[in-house]
């Protein structure tokens, strides 16, 4: 008996790590080549769903669990129901982050909302609908589905897809904003960070900005 109660332990304690092999930590952010690399090849192919996706993502700076949680009304001024010769898309929207239960506003750019008029003229999704309907057109998109077409996307450029993911998409442009603002305060608000702490950790660029504002100064 103790035998056997020996050796269930050993081999408990030998049990692979869920992590072995797999790269973990923080997703670097994509490069804006990388973004356009993407947009194009989506843009190529006729996928409209992906690239109304694909571009939101990159707008809203939104954690996955966020951006499959987001409802037509979210994003559009006018129920999809109506005439809208302009579009339905508006130029920003408002969404209540899971994680934290607060608010964060977002802005739209003209390829995201002209992505998503493009999409919703497409299909037949309607207000109290998710935005992006998953297998089945019965539910949204899981964040497990979103963080496979993630991949596919990275893939299909030729990067790794082990060394991006959802959370690479939402550093994207907050990165992109500090490096060329330096306005810490305004990507805290853009990420919906409760405090400055997280933002300065979450970007994870602080050392490199230190050295650089260094090399700057002669004595």
């Amino acid at each position: 008996m103790e035998q056997d109660h020996a050796l269930a332990a050993d081999k408990i304690t030998r049990r692979t790590p869920w992590n072995k092999g797999k790269l973990v930590g923080a997703k670097p952010p994509l490069k804006p080549s990388h973004v356009w690399s993407i947009r194009t090849k989506l843009q190529i192919e006729g996928k409209k769903r992906d690239l109304a996706l694909f571009n939101l993502a990159i707008d809203s700076k939104l954690r996955g669990c966020d951006v499959v949680a987001v409802k037509v009304e979210d994003v559009v001024a006018v129920k999809v129901e109506d005439v809208a010769p302009s579009g339905y898309a508006t130029d920003r929207a408002t969404i209540r982050q899971k994680k934290t239960g607060r608010p964060v506003r977002f802005e739209l750019t003209d390829q995201t909302r002209q992505a998503l008029d493009d999409y919703l003229r497409r299909t037949d999704r309607k207000s109290g609908q998710f935005l992006f309907a998953g297998r089945g057109d019965t539910g949204g998109l899981t964040t497990r589905q979103y963080a496979r077409l993630v991949q596919e996307w990275v893939a299909s450029i030729g990067l790794d897809p082990a060394k991006f993911g959802t959370h690479s998409l939402r550093r994207t442009k907050a990165v992109l904003i500090y490096r060329r603002t330096g306005n810490l305060r305004a990507v805290q608000l853009l990420l919906g960070h409760s405090k400055i702490e997280s933002t300065v950790r979450y970007l994870g660029i602080e050392v490199d900005d230190a050295i650089e504002i260094a090399e700057k100064i002669d004595i």
